[in-house]
């Protein structure tokens, strides 16, 4: 039995800064916890997924080979936008540096590093359409 990867986390410096970066940039919902739950943002992407079973925001994952000339690798999320000129657009508009340009991964999308904010690094893809 595989256990899926169901939930990320990332640190924050500014906590009103960061939950207004992904409400902007991504549309997400973020709830901001008190301190009996140690100030804690919870961030939904997802409200439900196209998988029956599967609990919402439901995501793989995967590992990269290690470059020595490339900035903060480190564990991070990629989040799939339908637009990646206006991703990279709300991105820098909410506060964030977008990586450079995009890059076409073949079979898999158009992809581009970013941080956030609080210089979390994560990445960008618009998927190529499936197949018919």
């Amino acid at each position: 039995m595989m256990n899926p990867v169901v939930h990320f986390e990332m640190p924050y410096r500014d906590r009103d800064r960061a939950a207004r970066f992904y409400a902007e940039a991504f549309g997400w919902k973020m709830e901001k916890l008190g301190p009996e739950m140690g100030n804690y943002v919870v961030a939904t992407t997802a409200e439900h997924d196209a998988k029956p079973g599967t609990p919402a925001g439901a995501i793989n994952g995967g590992l990269f080979e290690f470059k020595a000339d490339w900035p903060a690798q480190y564990p991070s999320v990629v989040i799939a936008v339908e637009d990646l000129a206006a991703a990279m657009a709300r991105v820098s508009r909410a506060g964030g540096e977008v990586l450079g340009e995009p890059m076409t991964i073949p079979g898999i999308g158009d992809y581009v590093a970013f941080f956030d904010t609080e210089r979390n690094r994560h990445s960008m893809l618009k998927p190529v359409p499936p197949a018919r």
